[in-house]
């Protein structure tokens, strides 16, 4: 049985679009009639159209977020694990889901299952959805029986990420919202309200402050040279984008970035939790780990250290231990290397990394948590200095008028 995505036209003339199974596009016509719907054009969903599939799927974005797969592998393990055949798993599935596009690929990846595929190939239809982790994993759990339990760590992963992601999201949202507010209101003091002020004490064409005359100028440089300097830092923003583009200059880039001290660590940090996180739940799933840390390199965001993960990998391949072929380029944290070493030595190595991975987690989250706790209070002080100078460099100028009146 397949999926059809239909449009059909409803008893009072207006337009419906949703999912229906059915054996061929005639028994789903069918089935809309029985529905009291005048079908208009039906998309079978289904693994024997693996092209159909992605460009239908790409006409929505090609792509689902991550709360989204979450939940998607959260329930699949769910009702896996509960006994549930697959096929009834992934049709549950479906039906829960309040998206349309996550519908959508549950039953398209249904019909492949029912079609005689495995789930692994079925997912294979959705390059852009479930990335080659997914593909690899769930590959490496059918072929060992325990697809039900690789199911588990999957959601688990997903869920930590996610978790991961919001928190940091949270942390940081706060100070750049505050930062943004604090440069309306500087910009809109400098280039509004001086300039109304500032002009009463002209007009007498007495003698200024030094810091009135600063601000004066401020303020004129703002008001007839802002819209220059904003479309100016536009153009260097969409130049360094786009330079980005050449991988030389991006991996130069990438490598100032390590080199940085706070943000060498975050970026060591971050790349170091994702590629050790991915790689326990691989090897541990039973992936070799060489295709292992293949699959890894692509969560890894930093060029260099991308770079040395494949140098690691021809290491490895050569016989020697993952932990010396990973120390040797000075780029993962020493701390991560000598726990893989230790799950080297005692033939734990799955459960090491994926305590590498929580230890890198746990650090990143620290240091996050420490810079917004250290940045809030001095945005807010900064911004009483700045607003203070300007409050000062108004009323200076007062202060001497009262003195030549007495």
């Amino acid at each position: 049985m397949a999926a059809y995505e239909y449009s059909a036209l409803n008893a009072r003339g207006r337009e419906e679009k949703g999912l229906i199974e059915a054996d061929t596009p005639r028994q789903a016509r069918q089935l809309l009639r029985d529905r009291g719907l005048s079908p208009l054009e039906i998309h079978e969903v289904s693994g024997s159209q693996a092209k159909a599939v992605t460009g239908l799927f790409q006409r929505d974005g090609a792509s689902i977020s991550v709360a989204e797969l979450s939940l998607f592998t959260r329930q699949l393990a769910t009702l896996s694990r509960s006994g549930l055949p697959l096929d009834e798993a992934l049709a549950a599935v479906a039906e829960q889901s309040e998206s349309k596009r996550v519908k959508r690929i549950a039953l398209g990846v249904r019909a492949g299952v029912i079609e005689g595929n495995t789930l692994a190939n079925s997912l294979n239809q959705f390059p852009k959805v479930f990335p080659p982790l997914f593909r690899a994993t769930i590959e490496a759990g059918e072929h060992s029986g325990k697809l039900d339990h690789i199911l588990e760590r999957l959601a688990d992963y997903v869920e930590r990420r996610q978790y991961m992601r919001t928190k940091v999201l949270l942390a940081v949202l706060y100070p750049i919202i505050l930062t943004i507010v604090a440069f309306v209101v500087v910009t809109a003091l400098l280039t509004y309200v001086v300039p109304q002020v500032v002009q009463v004490f002209q007009d007498i064409h007495a003698e200024l402050p030094v810091l009135t005359r600063v601000l004066i100028a401020l303020s004129y440089f703002l008001r007839h040279w802002g819209i220059y300097l904003l479309i100016a830092a536009g153009a260097g923003i969409f130049t360094f984008v786009r330079m980005l583009g050449n991988e030389a200059f991006k991996r130069r880039v990438h490598a100032f970035q390590l080199r940085v001290p706070l943000v060498g660590r975050l970026t060591r940090g971050a790349n170091t939790g994702r590629f050790t996180r991915t790689l326990g739940i691989l090897f541990g799933s039973g992936v070799p780990i060489l295709d292992a840390m293949r699959i890894g390199t692509q969560v890894v965001t930093n060029l260099p250290m991308r770079d040395a993960i494949e140098d690691a990998a021809i290491k490895v391949r050569e016989g020697a231990p993952l932990s010396r072929s990973l120390g040797a380029s000075k780029l993962f944290p020493p701390i991560t290397v000598h726990l893989i070493a230790s799950g080297e030595s005692s033939g734990r190595l799955d459960d090491m990394l994926n305590r590498a991975a929580e230890n890198q987690e746990k650090e990143i989250e620290a240091m996050v948590a420490t810079l917004v706790g250290v940045f809030e209070p001095a945005l807010i002080v900064t911004m009483g200095v700045i607003v203070a100078l300007i409050v000062l460099a108004i009323l200076l100028p007062i202060f001497d008028l009262n003195q030549l009146v007495k």
